[in-house]
This record gives structure tokens, sequence and C-alpha cells, in this order.
């Protein structure tokens, strides 16, 4: 069913252009996809660096404003759309999982990225004064790199797309990246990694508190301290995520949602996600399909 959400699986776009990076102006791109304003997901990574214009943009249903100098990133699998005004420019980036799979050693890089969790509020980010100018340099010579079939080298394109994302977390509040790196947010990333993956079918945080190898009023505690939140409550939100994004691909009912999401009946559901909403399914579905 999660194949009705509109996914883009290529990060070019394109049916006969297939590569491993797409870099290009905002506003060239934005003329080129006019009618990339539906809710979709995306199979690679994703990033805008904003440096002029105005609008909105959601991500997994949170909605923010647009400013000069923001940079927003995405991790595949989040759904998000669009409202830009007139004279929106920047620079976006696509690219696939597997980038710098030949070029670095550890699979996993990409996580150590605090940016790149994509479960929280840190992916949307007003870089300082300080690095504006390189972070524009940085992006104009990989948009030059990536789009010159003459002199284009890939371990050099991989080199500038890390160094701007480097300089991203560089200038990260400091409080920020070290409750990033401690234990307990480790621990925290692995439980919300572990959701991820097994939340239609386990439920219980004594589940997933029994792979962590931890009690579950241990991880309650670190959920609580890191998040305010129980981790049952990490749990529920996925679900209740996964609903939201079934919901707005307005091609499935709320019986094949309920049927998706392991609910014994579309009753059962129904009163589950107006409890910690506020609204029924079809409330939500009109709402967001205005």
């Amino acid at each position: 069913m999660k194949k009705l959400i509109p996914i883009l699986d290529s990060c070019t776009l394109t049916d006969n252009k297939r590569a491993d990076i797409l870099v290009d102006r905002l506003q060239n791109y934005l003329d080129k996809h006019r009618n990339l304003v539906f809710p979709h997901r995306h199979k690679f990574y994703h990033f805008v660096l904003f440096t002029s214009g105005t609008g909105s943009h959601s991500i997994d249903f949170n909605t923010y404003s647009v400013t000069p100098w923001q940079i927003y990133f995405m991790s595949p699998g989040q759904v998000h759309t669009w409202q830009f005004d007139a004279g929106i420019d920047g620079y976006i980036v696509n690219f696939e999982r597997d980038f710098f799979q030949s070029f670095l050693l550890k699979p996993d890089y990409l996580d150590s990225f605090s940016f790149f969790t994509g479960t929280d509020h840190s992916n949307v980010k007003e870089l300082p004064a300080e690095i504006r100018n390189a972070a524009e340099v940085i992006c104009r010579q990989l948009y030059a790199q990536v789009n010159d079939s003459l002199h284009k080298n890939i371990d050099f394109q991989k080199v500038l797309l890390l160094s701007l994302l480097m300089l991203v977390e560089q200038h990260t509040p400091a409080l920020q990246l070290q409750q990033f790196q401690t234990h307990n947010m480790v621990v925290l990333r692995n439980f919300q990694n572990l959701v991820e993956e097994h939340y239609l079918l386990k439920r219980l945080p004594k589940d997933y508190a029994e792979m962590l190898h931890l009690t579950p009023n241990h991880l309650n505690a670190i959920c609580k301290e890191l998040i305010g939140t129980q981790a049952g409550e990490v749990i529920r939100e996925r679900v209740l995520l996964e609903a939201k994004r079934l919901l707005v691909s307005g091609e499935v009912n709320i019986s094949q949602i309920a049927n998706e999401l392991n609910f014994n009946d579309n009753s059962y559901f129904t009163k589950f996600f107006k409890k910690y909403t506020g609204l029924t399914p079809e409330q939500f579905k009109k709402e967001h399909s205005a």
C-alpha cells in the first residue's frame, strides 16, 4: 500500500538520466517541476539552501516558514511539500543513499550528522551569518562540478558535499551537538531506528527495551530526559505519522489504512486517531487535500 504514496525514487527525477547526485539552482528546479507541490516521499537524501524569497515547506506535517539562509535536510522516507512565493531561489541537492559508498569506510557515515536523524526539528537550520558566504560558495562549486559534463570529478563532488555537511554541523550549537553525541542519545537513536523497523508489529515499550537490553523503566527515563516523552508515545507517534502519510495519499480508504497499520478494524483505528489528533481520519484527510 505504501506504493500508493508518491515516491520519488531517483534523485535526478528524470527517466533518462540516472546519477547518484543532482544539484540545481532552486528556481531552475521549480521551473522544471512545476507540478511537484503534492505531498511525496523520497528514497534519497535531500536538502535545500534558500538564498532569497519566502514561502513555506512542510516536513512530516510540521510546517516551516522560509527565510533567506535557511537550510533544511531530509532523510529517505520523510514526506514533504512546499508552497513558495515569487523570488524564491537557492540551491537544491539530491543524492542517493550509496553516493559515498566507495569513498568512505563507514557505510552509516551519514547517521553521524545531527540533521539526518529524520525524526526531529534539527533538520531545519538558520545558517549563522559567518558561514553563509562559505556555504553558498560550496554550493556554487558543487553545482558547477555536477553539471559540467567535460570536467566533472565524482570524488571532488563528494569532497564538496561533505565539506558543506561538515560546515553546517560544525556551526550547530554546541549544546545540541553534545546532546546528540551522548550515550543516552545513541540509545534513543537506536530505539527510534528499531521503532522505524518494527512499529507495524511491535507496539509495546517492553518489546524495544528487550531488544536494547534495557528495562522498560530505563528506556522511559532516557526518552523522558531527551525528548520529554514516554517510550510508548514515540511508538504511537510513529504509527500516527504513517497514518497521516497514508491519508494524504488520497488513494486509500480508511479500512485499507487500518489494515495496513495492523488495527483490528477501522472503528478502532478511527478512535485511536481521533484520540491523539483531535480529528477523525476523514477530517484530517479533508484538511490536507484542500
